[in-house]
């Protein structure tokens, strides 16, 4: 069900960076590494290699120029070409520490900068490529490096553990926050994926939707003119001689006009004045299970008897596929059976789908309903070999569910009985509501 719109997704598979991302940056490094380097050397008249370091800051500033003048800004670089810049800054880092005291210099701390900027642009292999890159220098930096600048008459010196521990925490800190920052961009960028995946599904079974409403209005719409073709080619054949050479071409035209009516005759025979406008919930249900009989598990639909009357709601194309795909899962994952009941009453509606499967793996439970959850020990195999789980078509039926004013509950069968239970409620003024309209 889900496999064939998403085909229809050609979301982006690698990640790249704009390339203005990146000379905006450098010039705000480069203003700052010139600010602090002024102020360091005129402001505090401490002695440091003033020409070394602008020579360092000015290359760095003549890439840039260099970048504005070969490319367009708006440009998307390839995550290769964005990592060799990004390693340019930091080997120009490590040349300004190098020539202003190494991890002596409380600036060390800026080798994070372009790590976490590739922890969140690019691929898991280049940024730890970079990672290593960063501690490579600040390994380097640790033994070779020129003094800090500092008052003559009392120089300043660190103890050789103190910067040990400076590399330390720069180490830490390359690995923790440029994991962390990775997972917070990834989680971003997988939700923004599935979100756009649901409006395509949510758009694609509203076309669907809207065909039966063209079929009925084009049944209404040809009958008379077909009507007006039957009775000219009636009244040609009666006016044609048997012996004519045009007669079989008359009766051909009469058969197939007769054809034509039939036809549409079968799209008009369905009841209702707004046939494809609202569904009652049993007729919703029946629709929804079709499909999935038929293939080894057998699905069980209570409709209960009930004093109030039978719900009768909009065909909401987020529901018929919020509950398909929810029953799709429980027959994956069932070994014989699948149960859906319905219950209402005079101020809210349920479905439940249960199944006899290994239910809802513990690891998950906290997660369901969150794009790309798999279960990593519970995992059962289609018919094509492929692992099912709760992945992104559960979050696009969970998401369309919510949209149409449903809540779910997710739990798993008391022990000793197994399997998985899904619980969806909606408020009846909700269900019924008809599709595009709000509640007040």
């Amino acid at each position: 069900m889900l496999d064939s719109a998403l085909d229809q997704l050609h979301l982006p598979q690698r990640r790249n960076v704009r390339l203005d991302t990146l000379v905006r940056l450098r010039w705000l490094a480069v203003i700052g590494q010139t600010t602090a380097v002024l102020v360091v050397y005129y402001g505090l008249d401490f002695d440091l290699p003033i020409w070394a370091c602008l020579a360092v800051i000015a290359l760095s500033a003549w890439l840039n120029v260099a970048l504005r003048v070969r490319f367009s800004l708006t440009q998307r670089l390839e995550p290769e070409r964005a990592a060799w810049l990004l390693a340019f800054d930091i080997a120009e880092l490590a040349v300004l520490l190098f020539l202003t005291g190494g991890l002596q210099n409380p600036f060390a701390f800026l080798f994070l900068a372009p790590v976490l900027l590739s922890a969140t642009a690019l691929p898991p292999r280049l940024t730890l490529m970079l990672g290593g890159f960063a501690v490579l220098c600040a390994t380097i930096l640790v033994f070779v490096h020129y003094p800090l600048p500092w008052d003559r008459e009392d120089p300043l010196e660190l103890p050789w553990i103190f910067l040990l521990g400076v590399w330390l925490s720069i180490l830490l800190a390359i690995g923790f926050i440029g994991v962390y920052a990775w997972q917070l961009t990834e989680e971003g960028r997988q939700l923004a994926e599935a979100l756009a995946a649901t409006e395509l599904v949510l758009a694609r079974e509203q076309h669907l939707s809207q065909l039966d409403g063209l079929a009925a209005a084009a049944a209404h719409e040809l009958g008379t003119p077909l009507a007006t073709i039957t009775v000219v080619a009636t009244e040609l054949a009666r006016a044609i001689a048997p012996d004519s050479p045009h007669a079989d071409d008359v009766r051909l035209l009469r058969e197939q006009a007769q054809r034509c009516r039939t036809i549409l005759a079968k799209l008009t025979e369905l009841p209702s004045s707004e046939p494809f406008d609202h569904i009652p919930l049993s007729a919703m249900i029946e629709e929804v299970v079709a499909p999935h009989r038929n293939f080894g598990v057998a699905i069980d639909v209570a409709m209960p008897q009930q004093p109030e009357p039978a719900p009768v709601g909009s065909r909401n194309p987020a529901i018929l596929y919020g509950l398909g795909n929810l029953l799709e899962n429980a027959v994956d994952f069932a070994n014989e059976r699948v149960e859906v009941t319905a219950d209402w009453t005079g101020e809210d509606i349920a479905v439940t789908i249960s199944d006899d499967g290994p239910g809802f793996a513990p690891e998950i439970m906290d997660r369901i309903g969150e794009p790309y959850v798999r279960s990593s020990k519970r995992r059962r195999m289609n018919a094509g070999g492929e692992t099912t789980g709760l992945g992104l078509g559960f979050f696009i039926a969970k998401t369309l569910l919510e949209r149409s004013g449903a809540t779910l509950d997710f739990e798993n069968r008391a022990f000793p009985d197994r399997g998985a239970v899904v619980k969806i409620r909606w408020e009846r003024d909700e269900f019924e509501r008809p599709l595009g309209f709000a509640a007040s």
